[in-house]
């Protein structure tokens, strides 16, 4: 097999990037575990009350809701019973129709109003805060009496301000923010497992 010659600098941005995670990372120890630890047992009631707990995101937050909420349903460290968990972006045909019938802002907003019940909860992440249509299911959720949980990044954004609980990835990077927010969901599914003595 041919040998690989490395391209100058290719290796700084591997270097660079690894650095940059180990040091947001470290800050979800010292800064927030307390934070994922309160959300934990949030969802744990909830769910342990017969609650569902709903996930919505954009792009690759889509992808972190859908992960999170399939690791709920089907098992994260071993098989036990599902626990009730939905993803609002993964129904195509719902999307795309209140997308065009309604615009972009409601996709999530009308699910959570038409699904969601006293006893479930929101959680809407994003890297930035400031999506219209998260915020939007926030304040819809509320009114359904729904907890509503922001796993967000930066400074949080206007979604800091309408949710429950939150927990913000304190980075400017995108990429960063969303490597812990899946770090995060791993450890939420965790705390579940044990606090419904599931694990």
């Amino acid at each position: 097999m041919a040998e690989v010659e490395l391209e100058v600098g290719l290796e700084s941005i591997v270097d660079g990037g690894i650095g940059e995670h180990i040091e947001v990372v470290s800050l979800l120890g010292t800064t927030l575990a307390s934070s994922v630890v309160e959300v934990g047992q949030v969802l744990s009631v909830a769910l342990a009350e017969g609650g569902t707990i709903f996930w919505c995101g954009n792009g690759g937050s889509a992808s972190d809701s859908q992960h999170i909420a399939a690791e709920l349903i089907g098992r994260f460290k071993k098989n036990r019973r599902p626990l009730r968990s939905v993803a609002l972006n993964t129904d195509t045909s719902v999307l795309t129709c209140i997308a065009n019938d309604f615009g972009y802002d409601e996709v999530f907003r009308r699910q959570v109003e038409a699904l969601g019940r006293p006893g479930d909860v929101l959680v809407g992440i994003s890297t930035s805060g400031r999506s219209a249509n998260l915020n939007a299911t926030f304040e819809a959720a509320s009114a359904c009496d729904m907890a509503t949980v922001g796993l967000l990044g930066r400074d949080g954004g206007q979604s800091l301000a309408l949710v429950d609980h939150s927990i913000v990835v304190p980075s400017d990077s995108t990429a960063r923010i969303q490597e812990c927010h899946i770090l995060i969901g791993h450890l939420l599914c965790e705390i579940i497992e044990r606090e419904l003595d599931l694990a």
